[in-house]
């Protein structure tokens, strides 16, 4: 079930029981900013869903004031996605709480059969403070490899609850855990009650003017951004990208923007994404192509892929993040900076 030729971004929230998905869920329906967010969870009761969001509540759905949607998954997953594109809204992303003990990927790949999804990534959190005793369980083992094998984006979190050592001894564990022969290491990022800037969850704002074509320098961004401090700024910035991130709290993030006006060959963009320099998180764009016209180009923790479609109303435009001192600027201008 489509809804016309637009594809909703999927993503999956992974995790072990207690890693903190509820917490990350109620974050992303706190901070949709103006974006129609569909979440579909085992039971939405779990969530504590903050009752001044709620609007109406009906059968297995709750309906939030911003716009978003909770829907319980019942027994079969793929009715419930059925069920929810027929439903005649146009939802921006779709997210999928996998429960604790299951396997993110096979929800993914579930999510995806339909024609009106497209995957966005699959995030998977680890409890820091007690994933090493759970990895030494074999009854727990083999599902916690699963998961985090499963990820574009590990979060370690509750970071606030280990050493330093212990911290590191956890890193040690998931880098081994999520390694896949002939793909990069997945990204990691430590939080502390599941605090991810939403940017890198739900994919990125591309806007601005059209006709733009100057690159953004990388800027970063904490809690404590100042959103004054652009007004100054050049007008060929990203500011709905950047202000994505401003709101978001904990690690620093650099992020970058560009509005080629070139044609590139679809090849040659395949082949950058299946080598993307170290140190980018996240990337998102549509781009003029040789063939087709117009492709859609996303990057997501450690794949990639470039889609047809249709031509964006703004024009050509790419967005980037990735740590702060980290984000791979000199590429990013290499590849889609010079017409």
């Amino acid at each position: 079930m489509t809804q016309g030729r637009h594809r909703i971004p999927l993503s999956v929230i992974g995790g072990f029981l207690g890693a903190g998905k509820t917490t990350l869920l109620n974050r992303w329906l706190r901070e949709a900013g103006g974006r129609r967010i569909a979440v579909l969870v085992n039971d939405f009761g779990a969530l504590n869903i903050d009752a001044e969001l709620i609007a109406a509540s009906s059968g297995d759905t709750v309906a939030l004031t911003n716009g978003c949607v909770c829907c319980q998954i019942g027994d079969d997953l793929s009715r419930a996605l059925m069920q929810l594109l027929a439903s005649g809204t146009r939802y921006d992303a779709v997210v999928i709480e996998a429960s604790g003990v299951s396997d993110p990927w096979r929800i993914a790949q579930l999510g995806v059969a339909d024609p009106g999804l497209v995957l966005e990534g699959v995030i998977v959190l680890v409890d820091a403070g007690a994933v090493l005793a759970q990895a030494r369980d074999l009854l727990l083992a083999d599902t916690l490899e699963r998961q985090v094998k499963a990820a574009d984006l590990l979060v370690l979190n509750k970071i606030d609850t280990v050493s330093t050592e212990q911290l590191a001894q956890v890193r040690a564990w998931a880098q081994a855990a999520s390694s896949r022969p002939g793909s990069a290491a997945t990204p990691m990022l430590d939080a502390t009650q599941a605090e991810v800037p939403i940017a890198l969850l739900t994919g990125l704002s591309v806007s601005g003017r059209h006709g733009d074509t100057a690159c953004a320098h990388a800027e970063q961004h904490d809690a404590h951004h100042d959103h004054a401090s652009h007004q100054g700024h050049d007008d060929h910035h990203d500011h709905a990208a950047h202000d994505n991130l401003a709101h978001d709290h904990g690690e620093l993030f650099d992020t970058w923007s560009c509005r080629p006006t070139r044609v590139f060959p679809a090849t040659a963009l395949r082949e950058w994404l299946r080598a993307t320099p170290p140190g980018l998180l996240r990337l998102k764009g549509w781009l003029r192509t040789d063939t087709p016209e117009w492709s859609e180009i996303q990057f997501a923790g450690r794949h990639g892929a470039l889609r047809r479609a249709d031509a964006p109303s703004s024009g050509a435009a790419v967005v980037a993040i990735g740590l702060r001192g980290q984000l791979p600027v000199a590429a990013l201008n290499a590849m889609f900076g010079a017409d």
